[in-house]
């Protein structure tokens, strides 16, 4: 009953070098050949089946969907996390700027009193937003310090003015240091462009981003390109070790063939040279070996060893004639049995226990 829809559905999927081709382009990153595929035909019709289920990266389509969603999520809060924080670290290097430029030059007073009512109320922004209990930074529940963000929002500049002043003429000036910056990456992009007038430059800005883009397009092709081209070359390489192997195997057997021809005299030459060097090395071994019995063994050192060697034979001799004696003494004593045992235990223990009290006496003398 289920044999005829199997049918269908393999039928469905294609048949010969056609399925084989779809599974090789479904799965690029696998290390397969069709070789491998028309050897294990069931295999590569399951990995057919798969293909309508999964994509060239592996993932369920449901997952794939679900995972770009949260993709373009992200980069939707990537994007305003940037925004944010591109602005933060613009307003920081005019700070800085106007620090360096502060140490050089005599700067107007209402520009001073600018840049210290900007930096006076970013550092209050920051502070408000440490202490805010609804920041998603703030893991505990407890304030630094005890401080509240009402408390800290009263370290605002009191001159409302200044604040009122710094707020209209923010957006013009946070709008040129964002130009010089832009300028100067347009001068590092293509430091050609460097000597031109500004209107052209800020002409060309206008057009950085799409320039950007598509490098950034470009390149992301070109490393797709170089992955196929890796897969290409590995699959070609496989193929390339594969005839190499057959190669090799065809090389070796033309080698044996030649070999067996001429291995008698080649082996009765090698085994020549091999003895002519073993003899040669056991030529250099002897000579070794009198050279250093040359130089370690003088004529007084020799005459030295043979006295020594004399008096250690006589002491051998002395030795080996007493160890008889013994031998036949210790024979003489086991004819006796058992009981001559116990007679020579109870002597050796009256002998220690005569030499222990002579110890005892003697101390007791001093």
């Amino acid at each position: 009953m289920s044999s005829a829809p199997e049918s269908a559905h393999i039928s469905s999927l294609g048949k010969g070098d056609g399925i084989r081709q779809q599974v090789l382009a479904s799965f690029p990153l696998c290390d397969m050949t069709e070789d491998d595929l028309s050897q294990n035909p069931q295999f590569c019709v399951l990995l057919a089946t798969l293909t309508q289920h999964l994509d060239r990266t592996g993932l369920t389509v449901p997952l794939k969907t679900e995972l770009d969603k949260a993709d373009q999520k992200l980069q939707s809060h990537r994007r305003q996390w940037l925004r944010s924080e591109g602005l933060h670290k613009g307003l920081q290097e005019m700070i800085q700027d106007h620090c360096v430029r502060k140490h050089h030059a005599t700067i107007p007073p209402d520009q001073s009193m600018f840049y210290e009512t900007m930096q006076r109320c970013l550092l209050v922004a920051q502070a408000v937003r440490l202490l805010d209990p609804s920041c998603p930074t703030s893991q505990d529940k407890t304030s630094i310090l005890g401080l509240k963000p009402q408390q800290v929002e009263e370290l605002m500049p009191s001159e409302k003015q200044n604040v009122q002043r710094m707020k209209q003429s923010l957006p013009r000036e946070l709008e040129k240091h964002l130009k010089k910056n832009c300028l100067s990456l347009l001068s590092y992009y293509q430091p050609e462009w460097e000597s031109e007038s500004d209107g052209l430059k800020t002409t060309k800005l206008s057009h950085l981003s799409s320039q950007l883009e598509q490098e950034k397009k470009r390149t992301e092709s070109l490393k797709e390109t170089c992955k196929e081209n890796m897969v290409l070359l590995q699959r070609q390489t496989q193929l390339y070790l594969c005839e190499l192997t057959k190669c090799i195997q065809l090389l070796q057997s033309l080698i044996m063939d030649c070999r067996l021809k001429i291995q008698t005299d080649l082996d009765r030459k090698k085994l020549d040279y091999f003895e002519a060097k073993c003899e040669l090395v056991l030529q250099k071994v002897k000579t070794e070996m009198v050279e250093i019995q040359l130089d370690t063994y003088t004529v007084d050192s020799i005459s030295a060893h043979r006295k020594m060697r004399e008096k250690l034979d006589s002491e051998l001799k002395a030795c080996q004639a007493e160890k008889q004696s013994v031998e036949l003494k210790l024979a003489s004593f086991e004819i006796l049995g058992k009981e001559f045992e116990a007679l020579a235990e109870e002597y050796c223990k009256l002998r220690q226990e005569i030499e222990t009290k002579n110890w005892v006496l003697k101390e007791f003398t001093h």
